[in-house]
């Protein structure tokens, strides 16, 4: 992808995938790697911010032998994905605007609300 990936974007995508339920650092990289380029080196301290900023918090479990660091979503963090949801609804319509001219949103779509 050419555009670079800003770290609101970044956080808003980890927070969705941790809003679907409780995982460890590789499973985040991997979910997040399906759509975007990213490495672990880049999500874990976007993880690390998160927790900082209690929008996530940490816990270990046994696995095979070792700990496994898992992370899971607080209610702030569920309130912070909402506003990043907003905004990027928000942003996405703006830029396709830019991009493709007025109106380029109800080109092209069949939402079944003709």
């Amino acid at each position: 992808m050419a555009f670079k990936i800003e770290s609101s974007l970044l956080d808003a995508c980890a927070l969705a995938i941790l809003k679907r339920g409780d995982t460890y650092g590789y499973e985040i990289t991997q979910e997040m790697k399906k759509s975007i380029v990213v490495s672990e080196s880049t999500l874990y301290p976007v993880l690390r911010r998160l927790q900082k900023e209690q929008l996530c918090r940490t816990y270990d479990q046994p696995y095979q032998g070792r700990n496994r660091r898992y992370y899971s979503i607080t209610e702030k963090g569920i309130a912070q994905l909402s506003d990043y949801l907003r905004q990027w609804r928000e942003y996405r319509t703006a830029i396709e605007t830019l991009l493709e001219g007025p109106n380029s949103n109800d080109k092209g779509r069949d939402d079944g609300n003709e």
